[in-house]
This record gives C-alpha cells, structure tokens and sequence, in this order.
C-alpha cells in the first residue's frame, strides 16, 4: 500500500533540485569552510552564496543571516542570547509558541525575569489589546511566532513588532512554518530578529538561520571557534546549508502558484469536513494555504491518526513536537477550546506533490473511519 503524505508541517521531502545542489558537498567537494587551501575556500564561497539565497527570500543583507542546526537553536539563540545583555524585566511571548520558544522563557522566568503569555483569540489570532496591557510594563524581549504550526492562522507580527518598538523591546518572530507558503519581509515586519528553517520548504533537516537587526546584541550559546560572526561556532553544515539556499531560491520562484493551488486544495477538503460536522480550528481567521486543524466532537484524534495510517494516509495529531504528549493542544486550550474536543485534533497539511486526487481520495477514507470509530465507541459504551 502506498501512503499519501499530508504532514508537511511537520516536514517536507528534500526537492530533486535541491539535492541536486547539495550531492557535490557530499562527495567531491568536501572541504570545511574554515580550512585556508582551495577545499575550503569552495566550500567558504558554497555557504555565502546559500547566505544570499536565504537573504533575498526574506528581504535583509546577507551578513544578516546566521546560519544554526535548525529552529529549536535559532529560537533559543534569540531568547538566551538577547537576555544576556539585559537587565530582567519581562518576556512576552504568545500563548501559542512553539515549545522552543516557550520553554526558554520559562527558563528565563525562574532566572529572574517575569514571564507574560500573550492571549489569542476564538479564531486562533493575537490579540492585540492584550499585547497593549503587556507592554504598559517594562519589557525586554517580545516573540511571537509568524503563523502558528497547527492551526495555520497566521499573525499580524507587524502591528506587535510597532508597539514592541514603542516599548523599547526587542522584537522576534519564529518564521519557520510561514517562509515558502507566504511573503515574508523582514524589513516590512519591524522585528529585530527571525527564525526560518530548511526542512519546512523542502530543503534537507539541520539547517536553519536567525536573521537579526544589526543593532541586536546577542551572546553566543555555543562557545567554540567563533563561526558566525561570533553567534554560532561549530563547523558549517555546508551540503545542509547549500540545500537551504537552494531551497529558498525554488520557494520564491514558486510560492504563488504553489499557494494557489494548494488553497484550492484545502478548500475542497473543508468543504467535506463541514458537510462531516468536523469543527475547523482557525478557519475564520488568515491561514497559511496548505493547512487545516480539524476535530469530530465525537472521535479522538490519536485514534483517528492510527486508522487514517493504517488505510494509507499520513496526517498529525496536533504537533509533531509534542506527538508524544497526550495532552490537549496548547494551542487549543489558549484559543478556548474543551479539553475533550481538543483531543480530537487532527492537522492535515499539504504539500507541493498532493493532488486534487489524493484529496478526494482522502475525504473518502476520512469518512469510513470516522463512521467506524463511532460504531466501535457506541459498542463500547
């Protein structure tokens, strides 16, 4: 039985061009960007030239770009970097974060500093009047992710990167699940600092940057031979760094029409969820295109992941970071949602090799099991 793949928020497969690009670093041309000799110095013109693709996806100067082993580091790098050159105040992060995101705040809050969790609403989106009521208090450093990894919904960076500049705090956003579905301009979203990744635009696992403001002070938290301009020592994973470059530059050559069709993707689907009776999570709200976070009030989520496997589809339980959790969605219990509906969700994203086919194909396996799993749970009960 051949599986159909709907996670690609939790990974997408390395595109053929991109390994392309990347097959010479891992034969022939071998050398570490340090070394002196010609080995290294094309392996040093390998990763600057990766650095400018990065660079111009996101609208910022390469010498902007600090490359890391992928968006759990770039987010730690932000929050513990920054806080070391301030005195501690207060972190206001969303309430929605990824982990990486919010466990270094936590660490922080027991290191002195006062940790705020940003609401969010119904629909999934910042709610900024509560960003208002944070700020009227002294405040260092503000993240808040660019569009959230479950429910696609994303988040209007811009207008709290304005008020965290009023408020003289340092400004991120985690990027990662946004770069390659939409337009992400550094410039235009007022940050100081944002985490993009490889493996989500179909580039290979281990690679990643933290774009940063010029004037963003941080200290490095891997200490070694000083790569990166200092921030990030350690050997560059050139043939990983050569594929996110590429990746990018495919991403931007391709994001319109890739929107485009896997929006109308999506749209077919919730069409048959709604007609299903699934509730869909953020659906109100701007979405990223290839994403949708659905429950049946009646159906757990584990289960229905197990039985959609089993007859040849891949989708998640919630995050993939947190798959092993049997918790409800943080993110769902901030958005207001019952814990037990909670348990039922199911995120279901897309990828540039999903068909309009496999769509179908999908709505009508998603139906058998659903009808199944209520028979076996009327029995039970």
């Amino acid at each position: 039985m051949t599986h159909v793949y709907f996670d690609h928020n939790a990974t997408t497969p390395v595109d053929e061009r991109v390994l392309a690009a990347m097959l010479p670093y891992l034969r022939n041309q071998y050398g570490n960007a340090s070394s002196r000799h010609e080995f290294g110095t094309q392996a040093r013109k390998a990763v600057e030239h990766a650095r400018e693709q990065v660079a111009a996806i996101a609208n910022v100067q390469p010498v902007q770009v600090v490359f890391v082993s992928g968006g759990t580091e770039a987010n730690n790098l932000f929050v513990k970097g920054a806080a070391a050159y301030l005195k501690p105040t207060q972190i206001a992060v969303s309430s929605i974060e990824h982990p990486c995101v919010a466990k270094p705040a936590q660490e922080l809050a027991r290191a002195g500093w006062k940790l705020r969790r940003l609401a969010v609403t119904r629909d999934g989106e910042i709610d900024l009047a509560d960003v208002d009521a944070a700020l009227r208090e002294a405040t260092g450093l503000v993240s808040v992710m660019l569009a959230n990894n479950e429910t696609g919904v994303i988040q209007d960076v811009a207008a709290v990167a304005e008020r965290a500049r009023r408020a003289r705090a340092w400004m991120h956003t985690d990027a990662v699940q946004a770069l390659g579905k939409i337009p992400v301009d550094f410039e235009a979203l007022g940050v100081h600092a944002m985490t993009v990744s490889a493996h989500k635009l179909y580039g290979p696992k281990g690679a990643a940057a933290l774009i940063v403001d010029k004037r963003l002070e941080l200290k490095a938290i891997i200490s070694g031979g000083g790569h990166e301009r200092g921030l990030r020592s350690g050997t560059e994973n050139v043939p990983a760094i050569v594929g996110f470059g590429a990746a990018c530059e495919l991403a931007a050559g391709r994001m319109v029409e890739l929107a485009a069709r896997l929006s109308a993707l999506r749209t077919r689907l919730e069409r048959e969820l709604n007609r299903m009776g699934a509730v869909i999570f953020g659906g109100r709200a701007p979405r990223i295109p290839n994403t949708s976070y659905f429950a049946f009030k009646d159906i757990d989520g584990e289960a229905l992941v197990i039985e959609l496997d089993k007859v040849g589809f891949a989708v998640a339980a919630g995050a993939a970071c947190s798959s092993a959790s049997t918790e409800p969605s943080a993110t769902l219990l901030a958005m207001g949602v019952p814990p037990e509906l909670a348990r039922g969700a199911v995120r279901f994203s897309l990828g540039a090799a999903n068909t309009m086919q496999q769509v179908e194909e999908f709505v009508v396996a998603l139906s058998g099991v659903a009808t199944r799993l209520r028979r076996l749970t009327a029995i039970a009960v």
